[in-house]
């Protein structure tokens, strides 16, 4: 188990730091599969002869797992290197799909909520940080961009795992059929599946494991001069620990800033079908069917896996304040628009849904290089752990809002565009207070740095750049080419494919 140590994982100086963004990719789109649940949800009620809420409690259990492995493993996963800390995360994730499967056979719901949602969920935290650190690592100059690649396959997973495990249902038991409203695969089926996710997980996890590495001491790109970060008054080169980035002002308004931002887009998210068809009722008709309602929610998946990309890529030109300042204010407008003109027609509906989406998805992927440039690269993931702690709070937090609001209102079904005003509005109101807390984040006080004994002499670099490349480096590079080929072959099949489905789904909504 030596090869899984940090010492043993040291790339040596021309290692293709391209292998990095897929070796992430690997394990985010692996885990982004969480948020594809409601696929089998209601197979496994009629399994099992329970309740929604008692299914429910599955991937609640996961989502609580994953904020606590994350904060609590946040340290050990920057001691012990990505390799070691993946590595977990994929036999954590892929035990508890085979977990999981036993529980189903069996009929022991408790196997179910021990395999997927405590020992899955474990993986999953330790899945959603391992890679960040490193990928800040060997993108200083792109920090926004690298964390956007990768937290892009978390939301890219789920769109890949909803139309594959639709089919192997079908596949395992031939009489089911999702376009048919109550139709449920049976419980050889739902094994099946999750023996068939929890396998092929682990083989594509293992792709990133072998991947990964994390660049030499001294390392940096070339052409990048480490001066220019200096001289950016919100990035710091100093270094902060994990246990110290808790105790400052900065940390817990940061918290507030994604708990904002989170709670907003999750909100909305989490009610996207009904909430569209609600606005466009008249009655107890409404114009926009539940076809065209599904393809709603894939527009509004495809806007938040590009808004991870394309906005946490845009923080890289702009800075992380300033598109915070994007995020939450704009959002704040688009809100108090949908409440009030929101129903005037379905494209401004839908133009005004997906640019928030875009938001919440940018939030998430823009955090890591925030956290980078205010606490340094010393121990960012672990620092992400503990941050995570805000999404977790926001995904009670959001739905309780809405739904709470809702309940007030009426039954569903029946509910028209006013009822949503006063849930929209309390958005706005969340938004704002995440938008004074990120105008009042400051760089972090010298006294909250880690001693740095042999500090350069003003104007020296970092360290060594890399050394010209001798023949055996050249040769090692020539054999990664292949790496390089295959390993992004297989996330852009896995992504496009997702995007090449939502879009085929998001048509629905103007074609009916």
């Amino acid at each position: 188990m030596a090869v899984l140590d940090r010492e043993r994982s040291v790339a040596s100086w021309g290692y293709n730091r391209w292998l990095i963004p897929p070796a992430a990719l690997a394990v985010h789109l692996s885990i982004g599969q969480a948020y594809a649940t409601s696929v089998y949800k209601n197979s496994l009620v009629a399994h099992f002869d329970v309740g929604q809420t008692e299914i429910g409690i599955i991937f609640s259990i996961a989502i609580v797992m994953l904020g606590l492995s994350a904060a609590v493993g946040g340290t050990w996963v920057e001691r012990n290197g990505p390799r070691k800390a993946m590595l977990v995360s994929a036999v954590c994730w892929s035990t508890g799909f085979l977990v999981g499967a036993l529980g189903i056979a069996t009929g022991q719901l408790w196997l179910l909520y021990l395999g997927y949602g405590v020992i899955g969920g474990i993986g999953l935290g330790i899945g959603y940080i391992s890679p960040v650190s490193t990928l800040i690592k060997w993108f200083p100059d792109r920090p926004g961009l690298a964390t956007g690649m990768a937290i892009m396959g978390f939301g890219g997973g789920a769109l890949v795992a909803t139309p594959v495990s639709d089919q192997l249902m079908g596949f395992y038991d031939p009489s089911y059929d999702s376009a048919v409203a109550g139709s449920v695969a049976s419980g050889g089926a739902l094994v099946g599946l999750f023996v068939t996710l929890g396998l092929g997980y682990l083989v594509l996890m293992t792709m990133g494991v072998l991947l990964i590495r994390v660049p030499p001491e001294g390392w940096r790109p070339a052409g990048f001069d480490p001066d220019t970060v200096r001289r950016a008054p919100m990035i710091t080169t100093a270094s902060v620990s994990a246990a110290t980035a808790i105790r400052t002002p900065q940390f817990w308004l940061l918290w507030v800033v994604l708990f904002s931002n989170v709670t907003a887009g999750i909100g909305l998210l989490e009610h996207a079908s009904p909430l569209i068809q609600d606005f466009f009722r008249d009655g107890s008709q409404t114009a926009v069917t539940a076809v065209a309602a599904g393809g709603f929610v894939g527009m509004l998946s495809l806007f938040n896996m590009a808004g991870r990309f394309g906005w946490s890529t845009a923080s890289d030109r702009i800075g992380r304040k300033p598109v915070y300042i994007i995020y939450l204010g704009a959002g704040a407008v688009c809100y108090t628009l949908l409440a009030t003109v929101g129903g005037a027609s379905t494209v401004l509906f839908v133009g005004l849904a997906c640019i928030i989406l875009s938001f919440y998805g940018g939030g998430f992927a823009t955090v890591p290089a925030y956290l980078r440039d205010l606490f340094g690269t010393y121990q960012v993931g672990a620092i992400h752990g503990r941050l995570l702690t805000a999404w977790s709070a926001a995904g009670i937090a959001g739905p309780l809002i809405v739904n709470g609001f809702l309940d007030a209102e009426g039954e569903p079904g029946t509910l028209t565009q006013s009822a949503y005003q006063a849930p929209l509005f309390t958005m706005v109101a969340i938004l704002a207070v995440g938008f004074a807390a990120n105008l009042a984040i400051r760089p972090v006080a010298a006294r909250f740095h880690e001693p740095e004994p042999d500090t350069p002499p003003a104007g020296a670099g970092t360290g060594p750049a890399e050394p010209a490349a001798g023949p055996a480096a050249l040769v090692a590079g020539a054999r990664r080419v292949p790496w390089l080929v295959l390993s992004w072959a297989v996330v852009a099949l896995l992504l496009g494919y997702a995007v090449i489905r939502v879009a085929l789904t998001a048509s629905r909504l103007f074609t009916g």
